[in-house]
């Protein structure tokens, strides 16, 4: 299997990613019948959007979840 080398920016955007993906499914996990809207602190979506900006990977998300998959294939 190929490895990828994930440069310092990509892996922050990997990083962020990740933190935001485990927050929505935290979340989404809360008590049942809760009530509460789903919400996503915007400290974390705008943390995950300015990692890609940095990384170069906005608007190319085939690569950036190709990067995922290599770099955390459980996800």
């Amino acid at each position: 299997m190929p490895t990828a080398v994930l440069t310092d920016r990509e892996r922050t955007a990997v990083q962020a990613y990740l933190r935001l993906l485990h927050t929505v499914r935290a979340a989404f996990d809360g008590p049942p019948g809760g009530g509460r809207p789903v919400v996503v602190p915007p400290a974390v979506l705008a943390e995950a959007e300015r990692a890609l900006e940095r990384a170069g990977l906005a608007g190319n998300e085939e690569q950036f979840f190709r990067l995922v998959r290599h770099w955390c294939p459980q996800e």
